[in-house]
């Protein structure tokens, strides 16, 4: 069966924002005075036109105009993240927080000439931000004065089906990350270790399976915001505490809205079940692929649909996730292996509300074909509070994937490309089934278990502790490449 890897960035979206007619008639060139709100396609020139020349994208820095056709065009929704500074985030941290908030309110009240009733959709619980509806530009022109707005973005802008509208040859089936294939592994993928799981060809290029004599991750929990994790998938389920990983346990959340409530923990994309394999499957005679931390307690959350976080109910899941396992004190590490192409406001916050409590983050550089292969490393691996990784050919530390991303951002690297293609062995959606999975999705995954592994054999150290051993166990230590970070990590040398 063909194998698959999984695309973080390049979608199958069909468009809905924009008419047939809008994309057949619309001229191109923008016109910034102009009363009528900017077509999808305008948007989206503007978005890439500024990436490609200054290499990212923040709606912080487009005019009144183009943010609100982005929100005209984005069913009228806007995120507004409000404080007295930059990093005032935090609401209990926030001491005027409740008279910010009321005054913004008040300000869009006036405006919209409608009551708050009307316009608010949600507030925060922990952090300094809100969703509201706006018709009006004049609306977005009066917040973005105020002092005490961070920002204010479109809440609802679905960029990626646009612009995967306007390349049609660009599309491809699984390339929003979600597939449910299974595999017969290739013999020469794998080892096999006591009492009977295989152990990818991954793991012994970085030295895994020797550093498991010193750590396995056991006392370590991992959060991981993805997908979900299939129901089928048993080793994710009831038998995660068999074998060699005893002792620890798998919780499962949901954090995505779809429609009026969330929809559980259950994976329905296929993503999330692989990266919760990678990470920590278990290690015993089912004959299947093991994780790397396979004896590290899992948090997992069911944040997204896909990959790509462009929908307001993604975003919030994500938030939400970034929220609640910040405050869950047995966390110390969150895997995310999903994002975007350019900042997303309240994610950005709920990454920093996160850092703000101690935890170690891992976000995938980006992984892509076709029409978004401009892109750099994406966010929120592009933020300083994140470790961004990125998948690397066998062998090397410097030869990225065939889809994977690089950039000045990448803290660290992970072997996950074979010469004939081939990826890294994993669990499958189904039950009794194997798969493969590549691109910086699986790299990122790995490296929150190899983190596991350091701060197991480490229970008392902090996170930077953590961090400099595994900086300094890997390939460019002490220097860093421009483009790989530190490169790949020796485990062996992390837990000794």
């Amino acid at each position: 069966m063909k194998k698959s890897a999984f695309y973080l960035l390049a979608l199958f979206f069909t468009l809905n924002s924009c008419t047939r007619d809008e994309l057949q008639t619309e001229n191109p060139s923008i016109e910034m005075v102009q009363k009528d709100p900017l077509t999808g396609k305008q948007i989206n020139s503007e978005i890439n036109s500024t990436i490609k020349s200054t290499g990212t994208f923040n709606w912080k820095n487009a005019s009144d105009h183009l943010l609100w056709s982005a929100v005209f065009r984005g069913n009228r929704m806007v995120s507004i993240g409000f404080g007295s500074s930059k990093d005032d985030f935090d609401r209990s941290l926030s001491a005027n927080n409740k008279a910010m908030e009321a005054e913004i309110l008040d300000v869009i009240r006036q405006k919209e000439g409608v009551e708050q009733t009307r316009f608010l959709i949600s507030s925060d619980q922990y952090l300094n931000q809100i969703d509201v509806i706006v018709e009006k530009e004049e609306t977005i022109t009066a917040l973005r004065k105020m002092k005490t707005i961070r920002y204010v973005e479109p809440g609802d802008y679905h960029y990626f089906e646009i612009e995967n509208s306007l390349n049609p040859n660009a599309k491809s089936s699984g390339s929003s990350g979600c597939g449910f294939d299974s595999a017969v592994l290739n013999a020469a993928d794998y080892t096999t270790t006591a009492p009977n799981a295989k152990i990818p060809w991954a793991f012994t290029q970085h030295n895994i399976p020797n550093a498991w004599s010193y750590s396995t991750g056991a006392g370590v929990t991992i959060g991981l915001i993805d997908t979900g994790v299939s129901p089928e998938q048993t080793l994710l389920g009831s038998s995660f505490n068999t074998g060699a990983s005893s002792g620890r346990t798998i919780s499962k959340f949901g954090s995505y809205v779809n429609g009026s409530t969330t929809d559980g923990p259950a994976d329905q994309c296929g993503h999330g079940t692989k990266m919760a394999s990678v990470m920590a499957a278990p290690k015993n005679n089912a004959g299947l692929p093991v994780g790397v931390a396979y004896n590290a307690n899992l948090i997992t959350y069911r944040a997204a649909s896909n990959v790509v976080l462009e929908t307001s109910s993604e975003q919030n899941g994500v938030k939400t996730a970034f929220t609640d396992l910040a405050n869950n004190t047995s966390v110390k590490i969150i895997s995310m292996s999903m994002g975007h192409i350019f900042s997303v406001g309240k994610i950005e916050d709920g990454v920093k509300y996160a850092y703000s409590k101690g935890k170690l983050i891992f976000c995938a550089g980006g992984t892509s074909t076709s029409f978004t292969n401009f892109v750099g490393v994406i966010f929120p691996a592009s933020m300083s509070e994140t470790q961004a990784v990125t998948g690397v050919k066998e062998g090397t530390s410097n030869q990225k994937c065939d889809v994977c991303h690089s950039g000045s951002q990448i803290d660290f690297t992970f072997q996950m490309e074979r010469a004939n293609g081939n990826t890294v062995p994993v669990l499958s959606y189904y039950n009794n089934q194997a798969d493969y999975v590549g691109g910086s999705s699986v790299a990122t995954a790995a490296t929150a278990g190899i983190a596991a592994l350091v701060w197991a054999k480490n229970p008392s150290w902090t996170r930077g502790q953590v961090l400099n051993k595994m900086r300094q166990s890997a390939t460019y230590y002490p220097t860093v490449n421009s483009s790989y970070g530190y490169g790949n990590i020796n485990v062996l040398k992390a837990v000794q």
